[in-house]
């Protein structure tokens, strides 16, 4: 098992530096090792196939990708259970992947279920519930349903708005969270000049 994480890490460095032609069997050694070492459902199996997956993932090898993803999320719901912050990684994921192979309708009840997790782990007003939100709303959006990604956009603006009033410190998504409301105001049909007024609303310290 020490081969394995001593793999693992190695194949992740290989990755964060551009090689990913080196990384790749390096994991599938890891994968091999834990599996034998753990059995097939162990949640130290689906550390490494989550790697794996994310690097087929970047190597636009998502057809190879997605059956490993749906292995790691199998895995993680019947180890931590369904409502689990793990699993709410494993579904973002998911999605990602679905969104990115243009099947929307798949994708939105994964994010859906990662926004209930996270509400659920870290409360509705925590920043990364707005997160969760903006996800959601970007999904929304690309598929033309602006007015159900409005309130959602606008609810992270005001968690994150809120975080950064009670702490002092503006958060660092906060801007992110205003350019995409603005955009997606002036694609609704709102001018410029609208938009910024409903952005001030919501953010006046910024202005």
């Amino acid at each position: 098992p020490n081969v394995a994480t001593d793999l693992n890490n190695l194949a992740t460095l290989l990755a964060d530096t551009n090689r990913p032609a080196e990384a790749d069997p390096l994991y599938r050694r890891a994968l091999a090792i834990r599996e034998a070492s753990y059995g097939e459902e162990h949640p130290m199996v689906a550390n490494v196939l989550s790697n794996l997956a994310q690097l087929l993932k970047d190597t636009n090898r998502q057809a190879e990708a997605e059956p490993l993803m749906r292995r790691v999320l199998a895995i993680d719901e019947a180890s931590y259970g369904k409502d689990h912050l793990n699993v709410a990684r494993d579904l973002n994921n998911l999605a990602r992947l679905l969104a990115d192979t243009k099947r929307p309708a798949e994708a939105e009840p994964l994010v859906r279920r990662v926004l209930a997790i996270t509400e659920l782990s870290y409360g509705k007003d925590h920043p990364q519930v707005a997160r969760c939100l903006n996800n959601l709303a970007g999904l929304l959006k690309d598929t033309n349903r602006y007015l159900e990604a409005e309130p959602l956009m606008r609810r992270a603006i005001e968690i994150v708005a809120e975080f950064s009033r009670q702490t002092g410190h503006e958060h660092p998504r906060l801007r992110v969270a205003m350019n995409n409301y603005g955009k997606l105001m002036m694609e609704m049909g709102f001018s410029e000049a609208e938009a910024i007024d409903k952005l001030r609303k919501l953010a006046p310290e910024l202005f």
